[in-house]
């Protein structure tokens, strides 16, 4: 193994990743305050749009700026009548044994219909966490990488789902973190060692995104393998809602690029899934995944749900439901200063400093009627807690407008960092 290059955090053997310990005595407090301010663990009925009729507050009606349905496609009709139709054929809502067993014929198409759609191998899965949690042993394991076991490099911003499995993999090869979108770091681990595997988000959770273009030019220099959550990104890019890092890359994915992304978020129904390039790679991941070979499939109703966004995503809706969101990200940002103003990404984060004014910030907002998420460590960094706010193609513009002027009110009234 070559030497590792200064300044990469890496670890081998069972190392440890996660302090579960201290984290809890840090964030207790504040979860402990986000709770008694009725900020989480929220239950309510959907109603049209993106309003939401609150059960903990005798059903008053709110504005939800958290769901991550970008083009408001979880309350669709089309998909919503998908699901229904799908149960009412089957008359079963889930079969409990592992894909490597028994699947319901559904699945196949739906797997069919997407492969179709997004230029790839899919295999579906119950959740992304499960999709990655497939994936990552298995590149780990050099049977991806002509049998020489990569070092896996993670960006440091990485969805924590993805995190999580750090010392898992490092049973198995080196790991290290290189700081967010740190690609000359990246390089000198491409430069030093003979097998490098990049794990990152295309679109990011808190905001920002991966630079995909870059990326590939280190692919085609030195081989690196790339593994690319794009949960935030699917649907929201390309004219069939590829994502936005499947609509970057040209024919197809290869045998060194593997995306991740989901079916709920912009795609609107539930479930997450992997697109892969060949097809020694699917017999290996129908086999060998822990989650398809352990577990079993999406339930019917998600899959009647998954087969009508499909549909949806070959019709002119999509690009008129991208373009809304366009509109309405624009408008936002000419109402809310954020770090990630003029972003074509949905995602905004109005930094605050303090958690604890910014779980007030939060109870504000929900006192005149918009829901959005107080955000604080470990979610984001110590001392730069803020709300994260998701406007989409489902809200209308008045209701941005008005956000946007609470929004300000509530600012002078609590104060916290100017965006930058």
């Amino acid at each position: 193994m070559k030497a590792e290059s200064p300044g990469q955090e890496s670890v081998a053997g069972n190392s440890a990743y996660r302090n579960t310990s201290s984290l809890i005595q840090y964030a207790q407090s504040h979860f402990d305050a986000a709770h008694f301010q009725g900020l989480m663990a929220i239950y309510g009925r959907p109603l049209a749009g993106r309003v939401v009729a609150l059960r903990q507050e005798n059903g008053r009606h709110i504005v939800d700026f958290v769901r991550c349905s970008y083009l408001g496609l979880d309350n669709h009709p089309h998909i919503v009548a998908g699901a229904i139709e799908a149960l009412s054929q089957y008359g079963a809502l889930h079969w409990s044994c592992a894909r490597t067993r028994l699947n319901f014929s559904i699945l196949g198409d739906l797997e069919a219909a997407l492969s179709e759609l997004f230029g790839a191998r899919v295999i579906t899965y119950s959740t992304v966490l499960a999709a990655n949690m497939s994936a990552l042993p298995l590149i780990a394991s050099g049977h991806l990488t002509g049998g020489i076991k990569p070092v896996m490099v993670f960006d440091r911003l990485a969805h924590a789902t993805l995190a999580f499995h750090k010392g898992t993999i490092a049973t198995e090869t080196r790991v290290a973190t290189v700081a967010h979108n740190d690609l000359e770091a990246l390089e000198t681990l491409c430069q030093t060692n003979d097998s490098v595997a990049f794990v990152c988000d295309g679109v990011y959770s808190m905001g920002g995104s991966a630079d995909i273009e870059r990326l590939l030019r280190l692919q085609d220099r030195y081989g690196l393998f790339l593994y690319v959550d794009d949960a935030h990104g699917v649907s929201l890019f390309g004219k069939r809602g590829e994502g936005f890092a499947r609509s970057q890359i040209a024919g197809r994915l290869g045998e060194r690029t593997i995306i991740a992304a989901s079916l709920g978020k912009g795609f609107g129904a539930s479930g997450g899934l992997l697109l892969l390039g060949t097809a020694r790679q699917e017999e290996l991941f129908r086999r060998f995944a822990i989650a398809h070979a352990f577990s079993a499939s999406l339930n019917v109703a998600a899959i009647g749900a998954a087969l009508a966004s499909q549909k949806l995503h070959r019709t002119k809706e999509l690009a008129k439901l991208q373009q809304t969101l366009r509109d309405r990200v624009a408008l936002f940002d000419s109402l809310v200063p954020t770090e990630q103003r003029g972003s074509p990404l949905p995602i905004r984060t109005v930094e605050v400093g303090d958690e604890l004014k910014a779980i007030a910030a939060a109870r504000a907002l929900l006192d005149r009627g918009f829901y959005t998420s107080a955000i604080f460590f470990p979610t984001v960094a110590r001392g730069r807690a803020g709300l994260r706010l998701c406007p989409t193609a489902g809200h209308s513009e008045d209701q941005i407008r008005a956000l946007g002027g609470v929004l300000h009110d509530i600012h002078g009234e609590i104060g916290g960092a100017p965006a930058r």
